[in-house]
């Protein structure tokens, strides 16, 4: 099983990253959460237009063949940059859709947007401030439902369209609305995966955010100063940021480990993905927690673009698996729950 990505899939990464650098992903996440979805959409479409979700279609349906390992290095990307929008979630209704559905080929241009009811996120967060949603049949929650272009949900063995109901909640994260789903007719789709894809997806992005984290959360060190030196010189700052770089750099190889696992190697196992999508929580979370602590009462003021990054790792966790969840998939190597 080979883990390290060759030239042509490193060169795509950076490509990815180069043009979420020159894009204003923050300044596209701020208004994301204001209301304006137009700087978001502008860039998922330039995304589109690189291949990204072409990577989750074989070339006989329209796409560019069925590359897991390849998205979760751009996924990585869309992590690192606090890229808005369902876009976990149009990628992996894009590869789950079958063909003779209409809606495959809208999502390979960039020009929708698409969602689905998460399991995960549905009991660890939107039933919180909905008593009593678990107990209503076939209910679910999707993310950014009220401003996607196509929405559906997840039921035993299958998928359905959805129609989205009620108000809208928000996430701890702004740049995110958990919407009530209901199911409406029975679409056909390979559920399997859509959520297999959605979790790995989730976990690069995690992996993604928590390297920015951790960067800057080194670039402060080095500038803050205390007792007339900068902080990061200090040997309890050094070894915090150590642990955290450790952690992100464990996760990654366990990142390809699943997006294997996804891609259906015959090497691969299938816990290798709730392992992935636990391992990048984990790691994720220790960069958040450490950059606050770096950062001090700076880490905790809106304005600051470290912010959107912490609340989206929190947002995050819960998504398509929780720690939980993906602990219990690893030890009983059964599926991820949903």
């Amino acid at each position: 099983m080979r883990f390290v990505p060759d030239r042509e899939h490193r060169g795509y990464a950076a490509t990815v990253r180069r043009l979420l650098a020159d894009a204003g992903p923050h300044e596209a996440a701020r208004a994301w959460a204001a209301g304006d979805q137009r700087p978001g959409r502008a860039l998922w479409r330039s995304l589109a237009d690189t291949g990204l979700p072409a990577l989750a279609v074989p070339e006989e349906h329209g796409g560019l063949g069925w590359y897991p390992p390849e998205l979760a290095s751009a996924f990585v990307e869309t992590g690192r940059a606090g890229v808005p929008g369902p876009l976990v979630e149009t990628v992996a209704l894009a590869a789950g859709l079958h063909p003779s559905t209409p809606w495959p080929a809208r999502l390979l241009t960039g020009e929708h947007l698409a969602t689905v009811t998460d399991p995960a996120t549905a009991t660890d967060r939107a039933s919180a401030a909905d008593p009593g949603a678990e107990t209503r049949p076939g209910v679910g929650y999707a993310v950014d439902a009220h401003v996607a272009d196509l929405t559906f949900v997840l039921v035993a063995g299958g998928l359905t369209t959805a129609a989205a109901v009620g108000t809208p909640l928000r996430s701890v994260d702004p740049g995110r609305h958990l919407v009530r789903c209901v199911p409406g007719e029975a679409v056909s789709a390979d559920p399997r995966r859509i959520r297999a894809l959605a979790t790995l997806l989730t976990a690069a992005q995690l992996l993604g955010a928590g390297e920015a984290l951790l960067e800057g959360s080194v670039a402060y060190a080095g500038q803050r100063r205390q007792f007339g030196r900068p902080v990061g010189s200090f040997q309890a700052v050094k070894h915090q940021l150590a642990s955290v770089a450790v952690a992100l750099e464990f996760a990654r190889p366990l990142l390809y480990g699943g997006a294997l696992a996804v891609r259906g190697d015959a090497a691969a196992d299938p816990r290798d993905l709730p392992a992935a999508k636990a391992a990048c929580s984990r790691a994720a979370h220790l960069a958040a927690r450490t950059a606050l602590q770096v950062h001090g009462a700076l880490g905790y003021t809106d304005e600051y673009d470290l912010t959107l990054l912490l609340r989206k790792v929190r947002a995050l966790q819960t998504a398509w698996g929780t720690l939980a969840a993906c602990r219990a998939a690893v030890l009983t190597g059964g599926p991820l729950p949903g």
